[in-house]
């Protein structure tokens, strides 16, 4: 019998797309899905198995070393899936197979050195350097190559030195894989194997004997008999010695076993179930559709996908609910992703209420130990729904029967940093056309794309048109909040130079009277956008990056997320101000100066406005009122997140003061006036998605409003109420906003009309990088005109719209078209360039 052959994704650092074939050794069976180790060049690196087949691609195969994993750990249609995202966004296949693989499991190779010859024998003939390496090498008998080169980090030449030595064969090179970061985790545990009367009554015989050393077996019975079982750490606490357990075991009473635990981040948590609600008719006719489909059997790649459109609060939830219990009715399970880890908590109380016990979390807060042992619960099928945000559609849910995209518009959906830059809405059609699972999009201000694949008949579009609010033990009809537009020219024409105009600034102060709450909402962080000389103007920038520093009032806020120093002009080193100046991009930071670093002069002045800001007015302008704040520089700890929603919810704070986190998702009855205190952040950015952003952004923090029986207000601060996409907000009206969106990108050739590819280079010295960026348009502009694509431009080189981040110029080359894909070539880019294909922004 002909020896097998398996096509092999690769864990090499290279930006590698396909497969490599490899023998499979008679001792060996493998399959599809399965984790080995394979020889690559001179080491030996990770893959995952991808085929199976009879004849060999490549005639001179050499074998696999061993089978990590005798359970595969990815499925068939996962890998599918991995190697459509690999030829759609020219990502590195195990980059895109790397996505549906246990956390911890790629593991780095490492290059070891030793001596290669006997101690004392060292050639007279090397430099200072080398002889440095010798020592540090002979010190150990075995050392790591970086650990090794970070030692002598003070030793000139010491890289070349030990590349020398090597060839000379002085030092000798192994390789091997870095240690596992995650494992089980594994804990020794007494277990009673008595009944826990049975135990009670060995226990009082024992107090009998009066004895110390009978009081401490009696205490570990009552525990016992109590618990079960006990960890030993505990047990030896309460008097277990060798000796007794030695004795307990001998006698039947009791064992030690080594048991795995699971790290689950909701433990202790528990939800009480709640009974389905009773639908609307509107939510009753949405869920049957989704119900309809899941009863229906998928054909092959079958695409069966819905576009839910409901206004704010009109009960979209309730829908997926209800389609998520059906599928379990059936034996399938469920992924729900919600665009981003802020409303994780609240969705799993949702669902956790309906499901109890049943919902599992997956996201980048978890601990890596938490996130391993989450992820192999799942793939156990301990879980009938999986919550989370993007990552979390690649999760190793089985029986998929449905995955559910909540707030489908967010622009959070799309991978912007790394490798695949994938889109989760993108993806997911994917997985479920391969799954045969059902596809629901849910949002109260779809993407215009989304709207116009649904308008295409490419989804299927279910519509809630109503509110729905509290009332009579159930719900009812109400209306969405009215909005005020306030011109803030006209406020500064009748001379109020406040944050708050004065329509809001009475709303607020009637709100908080009537015991109410209010939301305020600015997408923009810190207490000022940056800090100027009055004197002479100079504004302090980032020297890493082309951008000002944003200043920060309180040093929580700008406390980095890693032991950070900031790499700033001279002079921002020190300051006695306490506040603090924060690149948002590098997150360098300094304190505030005394004074201008250029002219020595003292009138520094904040200019702009940020949450910390807004929050400190807030509490001047309306004494009394207890204030909170929900940003990024609020929530680096663990269930931040969490612990602020919770306490707005309980009405410990009558201000929630926050950035796009407050616009999504909260649902708090008491909430009964929203403010916008600047509608224009990024309403006016050179990017063709800005309107329907900014649209988007604000019709959901206005649906924060009114959703309890008091009904609601919002109140819109801009310098431009007649910009289309303000008007179609202050009229909720996601048609108006539809239609002038569809005609504008029609005319440019625009996304859904056209698609694009972003091209940045990226270079520390600003000409070259300017100089590559011209070279790969002339290139791409060429292989268009050799092609002969019609429809296919190639759009500038033009600087980044911030053109400088971490000591690296920036330049972007976009291509639109058809299939911008085309005019690239199968190769790799050269270095420093990254791919984008369908970017979320041609910034």
């Amino acid at each position: 019998m002909a020896m097998p052959y398996a096509e092999v994704a690769v864990n090499a650092a290279a930006p590698i797309r396909q497969t490599f074939t490899y023998r499979v050794p008679d001792e060996l069976t493998v399959a599809v899905g399965q984790a080995v180790y394979v020889p690559f060049g001179a080491r030996t690196l990770q893959g995952i198995v991808v085929e199976v087949t009879a004849e060999p691609r490549y005639q001179d195969a050499r074998d696999i070393e061993a089978v990590i994993d005798e359970r595969p750990l990815v499925t068939p249609e996962r890998l599918s899936l991995a190697a459509w995202l690999s030829d759609y966004y020219r990502a590195p296949l195990f980059d895109c197979v790397s996505l549906m693989l246990p956390p911890g499991f790629k593991r780095r190779p490492q290059t070891l050195l030793r001596l290669a010859f006997w101690a004392g024998d060292a050639p007279d003939d090397l430099n200072d350097a080398e002889r440095a390496v010798i020592d540090a090498v002979r010190e150990q008998e075995e050392t790591e190559s970086e650990e090794l080169k970070r030692s002598l980090k003070h030793v000139r030449g010491a890289a070349r030195a030990i590349a020398s030595l090597i060839r000379r064969g002085l030092v000798a090179r192994t390789y091997r894989l870095a240690r596992p970061a995650v494992q089980p985790r594994v804990v020794a545990q007494l277990t009673l194997r008595l009944t826990a009367d049975e135990a009670r009554g060995r226990a009082a015989k024992l107090r009998e004997d009066g004895s110390q050393r009978a009081g401490r077996r009696a205490t570990v019975l009552d525990a016992l008999a109590e618990e079960g079982s006990l960890p030993l750490s505990r047990a030896r606490a309460l008097g277990l010695t060798p000796a007794t357990l030695r004795d307990f075991e001998a006698e039947g009473v009791a064992a030690r076993e080594d048991v795995t635990l699971l790290r689950d981040p909701l433990a202790g948590r528990v939800y009480e179930r709640k009974p389905a609600a009773e639908l609307t008719a509107d939510q009753g006719r949405a869920a049957a559709e989704i119900i309809a489909a899941l009863d229906a059997a998928p054909k092959p790649d079958a695409r069966r996908a819905f576009l839910l459109h409901g206004v704010t609060g009109s009960g979209k939830t309730e829908v997926y609910l209800d389609a998520i219990e059906h599928a379990a009715s059936l034996g399938k399970r469920a992924i729900v992703l919600v665009p981003e880890i802020s409303l994780t908590p609240q969705t799993v109380r949702r669902f956790g209420e309906r499901f109890p016990g049943e919902v599992a979390v997956m996201h980048s807060d978890l601990s890596l130990g938490e996130h391993f042992d989450m992820w192999h619960a799942v793939r156990d099928g301990q879980y009938r729904v999986v919550i989370g945000p993007r990552g979390a559609l690649f999760a190793p849910q089985p029986d998929l029967g449905l995955v559910v995209l909540d707030e489908e518009h967010e622009w959070t959906y799309k991978q912007q940093e790394g490798s695949p830059r994938y889109h989760a809405r993108k993806a997911a059609e994917e997985l479920c056309a391969r799954t045969g699972a059902v596809l629901v999009l849910g949002s109260a201000t779809p993407d215009v794309e989304s709207h116009f694949r649904a308008s295409a008949k490419a989804y299927r579009l279910l519509e809630l048109p109503q509110r729905l609010i509290p009332g009579d033990g159930g719900v009812k009809p109400g209306p969405l909040p009215e909005v005020e537009v306030v011109d803030l020219r006209e406020e500064l024409k009748a001379g109020n130079r406040s944050i708050f105009s004065r329509t809001l600034a009475r709303a607020v102060r009637a709100a908080l009277d009537a015991g109410e709450q209010v939301m305020l909402f600015l997408n923009r962080r810190g207490a000022a956008s940056f800090v100027q000389c009055r004197d002479c103007g100079h504004v302090p920038e980032c020297r890493s990056c082309a951008v000002a520093l944003t200043y920060h009032e309180s040093s929580t806020s700008a406390a980095p997320s890693g032991p950070l120093k900031a790499r700033l002009k001279p002079g921002l080193q020190r300051g006695g101000h306490g506040g603090r100046l924060v690149c948002h991009y590098c997150h360098r930071r300094s304190l505030l100066p005394d004074t201008c670093p250029e002219c020595g002069g003292d009138r520094l002045r904040q200019v702009g406005i940020g949450t910390e800001k807004v929050e400190a007015a807030a509490q001047r302008e309306f004494p009394g009122a207890r204030t909170l704040r929900w940003d990024s520089d609020v929530t680096r700890g663990r269930d931040q997140h969490e612990a602020i929603l919770s306490r707005f919810t309980a009405h410990e704070a009558d201000i929630l003061v926050g950035t796009q986190m407050i616009a999504k998702g909260l649902d708090i009855p008491l909430v009964t006036l929203v403010g916008v205190i600047s509608a224009d952040i990024a309403l006016h950015l050179p990017d063709f998605r800005a309107g329907e952003r900014t649209f988007q952004l604000l019709e959901q923090v206005a649906g924060r409003a009114g959703r309890g029986p008091r009904g609601g207000r919002v109140i819109v601060q801009t310098y431009t109420p007649d910009h289309y996409a303000i008007e179609a907000m202050a009229a909720h009206d996601y048609h108006a906003l539809y239609a002038q969106e569809i005609e504008n990108r029609r005319r440019m050739g625009y996304p859904p009309f056209g698609r694009l590819v972003r091209l940045t280079y990226a270079h520390t010295n600003a000409d070259y990088s300017r100089e590559q960026a011209a070279k790969m348009a002339r290139g791409l502009r060429e292989e268009t005109a050799r092609l002969g694509l019609p429809n296919v431009d190639v759009l500038g080189p033009s600087p980044a719209y911030v053109p400088r981040i971490r000591g690296r110029w920036r330049w972007n080359v976009v291509i639109r078209g058809d299939d911008p894909t085309a005019i690239l070539s199968d190769e790799p880019l050269p270095r420093g360039w990254t791919l984008d294909v369908d970017p979320i922004s041609v910034l």
